[in-house]
């Protein structure tokens, strides 16, 4: 552990830079447009197919944050009716790797993980 004990410190912020990119790239719906984006170029109806479950408003909002953070480019036509694109960028696509590795840690743990859950959630006898 010693070789994290400075980590906090980064920036002599306290850690307030770390966190505030681990709270955005650790957002379940950032991981699920990283995820899909990783397929190609889609519009918003498109993304709005492949991720069940999102709002119209949450994936905007998110996808504003992903293109301000680098993580995302936004391409808009000039035409009738307007046609808007999003794709990773390069910074994005370097999140997929670690974003895979994380998932796969989920998907190997989730047993043990779901058993501890039931132990915790049991009455006491």
């Amino acid at each position: 552990m010693e070789q994290y004990e400075h980590t906090c410190m980064i920036r002599g912020d306290g850690g307030q830079a770390v966190r505030a990119v681990l709270d955005r790239i650790c957002d379940k719906w950032m991981m699920l447009i990283v995820a899909t984006l990783d397929a190609g170029r889609m519009r918003f109806g498109e993304l709005h197919r492949h991720i069940p479950g999102i709002s119209q408003r949450m994936l905007t909002l998110t996808l504003r944050n992903l293109a301000r953070d680098g993580l995302v480019s936004r391409t808009a036509y000039a035409e009738v009716p307007p046609r808007v694109e999003y794709e990773l960028t390069p910074l994005g696509k370097s999140l997929i790797p670690p974003a895979l590795a994380l998932a796969g840690w989920a998907i190997e743990h989730l047993a043990q993980i779901q058993e501890s859950r039931a132990v915790y959630d049991a009455p006491a006898d």
